[in-house]
């Protein structure tokens, strides 16, 4: 599985970005999705994820209340909603699918990443 993600952009601190995450050619109902992030000399961390039929989510406790992970299986893309973007939401994001809904980073599927910048 292929996995896109897009949508990232150097912004200032209170904006917002949305990101988006696409598998071409797969259908995104079969997978749950989530999002990692890793900030420079930094472990890549959970973000979000959502399940396989897009009504389950949790979130990473620094991001609760500004992020908001969505499923849209018709389109095969999955988003993330960033709001209230701090200087330390500064990181690549990448989208990992996997059969299994979960908050480790040992999902098999990962795309590359898209890089979020927050001037201050």
């Amino acid at each position: 599985v292929q996995l896109q993600a897009s949508g990232g952009g150097l912004v200032q601190a209170g904006d917002s970005l949305r990101l988006s995450c696409v598998a071409p050619g797969r259908a995104f109902s079969s997978y749950a999705v989530a999002w990692f992030r890793q900030a420079p000399v930094k472990e890549r961390e959970f973000v979000a994820a959502v399940t396989r039929g897009g009504g389950g989510t949790v979130y990473a406790d620094s991001v609760t209340g500004r992020f908001f992970i969505s499923k849209d299986n018709a389109k095969n893309t999955v988003y993330l909603q960033m709001n209230s973007l701090k200087p330390e939401d500064t990181a690549v994001y990448y989208c990992a699918a996997d059969y299994s809904f979960s908050t480790s980073n040992d999902y098999q599927y990962w795309g590359r990443g898209t890089q979020v910048t927050v001037s201050s």
